[in-house]
């Protein structure tokens, strides 16, 4: 008979596949399914379907790449790729976390505001630091705790899909066989769906937490170096990467199902922040529909900015080799806590700034679709390297899985280039 206490020891260290899926449905994945519910109907629906295995596959190689080699994804690029590359890789994800940062501060201040009026952009302010507060005075281990508990925020969509009416037999028809488009708005969207679920953060956040949760288990050490905790590890990695990317793909479809039998069936068709789907939802789908909308826009987004803070900083201190850990006190990571600190102030900064927020909100998940490419390509070269994984590279199931996503989101990218170039 099993020990209960292994097995609620295992529970208990399930978390980054979890937490990193929780994260990605943040405000501005909220925006963006809204805006494809609301234009495309049920036409869209499909998308979280294929995204689900590709997602899988790709965060599954980013875990084994940190809980193998027992370092970061910046860190491995530092050590065995040219500058140049780490440099430009790192580059782009601090403007992209930066945009996104802004985005979803916004949008949290906004649903706040409509819950119970008041300034929006000092919300904004308000949810930033509270964020940074939490990330840099609570020890990583009750942090993670506390994300975990957070994750039930994402809850709030799927029932929302229940108090609306909701024609089950056509969403089934649709989501199976649903009406595509070469329109360059249709492609655009796809993208940008794609953009949002397949996203950088998401890769250097979960292989450094796989990282973390190696530093914080004294037992623990990288599996080159200790080959008989690899089975054990690479079922845990497994099965939280699925049900966290599945949790993630669930709420996302729920978000534009919604949006679809509410907004798009009654003509509503230009919906791009999570504020505005909120507002729209209200004289349609009631009251209680619109607290659920928007109260799960202010907890995802307190789960999703202390992700996209950590995982530039953490693709930082890798790319200049400065300690880094979230168990870590700030006096002794001076510089990793200082990114998390100034990512989060230009983020709420911007939300004071004359920039159009619905734009930033939308294009942001656009910018990670078209970043997404080149990082994948080069953690597809890494997990496939012996000097990184050892004897544990990759298997080749896994690697023409991580390959399919690279160049489903290759061809998607190229795919809305080529349209909006018409």
């Amino acid at each position: 008979m099993k020990n209960p206490k292994s097995k609620e020891s295992w529970l208990r260290k399930l978390g980054p596949g979890l937490i990193t899926g929780a994260a990605d449905d943040d405000p501005s994945g909220i925006a963006t399914y809204s805006q494809a519910g609301a234009q495309f109907g049920f036409n869209l629906l499909w998308t979280l379907f294929l995204t689900y295995p590709l997602m899988v596959g790709i965060q599954m190689v980013s875990a084994k790449i940190g809980r193998v080699s027992g370092h970061g994804l910046a860190t491995n690029i530092r050590r065995h790729y040219p500058p140049w590359l780490l440099y430009g890789i790192v580059g782009l994800l601090l403007v992209a976390n930066t945009i996104n940062i802004a985005a979803d501060v916004a949008a949290m201040g906004e649903a706040l505001r409509l819950l119970v009026g008041g300034p929006a952009h000092f919300y904004a302010l308000g949810f930033g630091l509270l964020s940074l507060v939490l990330q840099i005075f609570i020890p990583y281990d009750r942090y993670v705790r506390l994300l975990k508990w957070l994750t039930l925020a994402l809850l709030a969509y799927v029932g929302t899909a229940f108090v609306v009416h909701t024609p089950w037999t056509e969403v089934f028809e649709k989501t199976v066989w649903p009406h595509l488009s070469w329109k360059p708005e249709y492609i655009t969207t796809v993208v940008a769906v794609f953009g949002t679920t397949i996203s950088p953060y998401l890769f250097f956040w979960q292989a450094s937490q796989e990282v973390e949760d190696l530093q914080a288990s004294p037992d623990a050490k990288p599996l080159r170096d200790a080959p008989d905790q690899a089975h054990a590890n690479f079922r845990r990695i497994k099965i939280d990467t699925s049900l966290g990317m599945g949790f993630s793909n669930i709420v996302a479809y729920f978000i534009m199902l919604t949006t679809a039998v509410t907004l798009g069936l009654h003509g509503i068709t230009n919906i791009q922040t999570s504020a505005q789907a909120a507002t729209a939802l209200r004289p349609i789908a009631g009251e209680f529909a619109f607290w659920l909308f928007s109260a799960g826009i202010i907890g995802t987004g307190l789960l999703a900015v202390p992700v996209l803070a950590g995982s530039a900083a953490y693709a930082m201190a890798g790319a200049f080799h400065w300690k880094n850990s979230l168990e870590l006190k700030p006096v002794l990571a001076r510089k990793f806590y200082g990114i998390i600190a100034i990512s989060t102030a230009i983020g709420v900064a911007l939300c004071f700034a004359p920039i159009d927020p619905i734009k930033a909100l939308y294009w942001s998940a656009v910018i990670n679709g078209v970043i997404s490419v080149p990082i994948m390509c080069v953690m597809m070269l890494m997990a496939a390297h012996p000097k990184i994984m050892g004897r544990f590279v990759i298997t080749v199931k896994l690697k023409r899985l991580g390959w399919l996503c690279t160049g489903v989101m290759a061809v998607a990218v190229l795919a809305m280039f080529w349209t909006l170039g018409k």
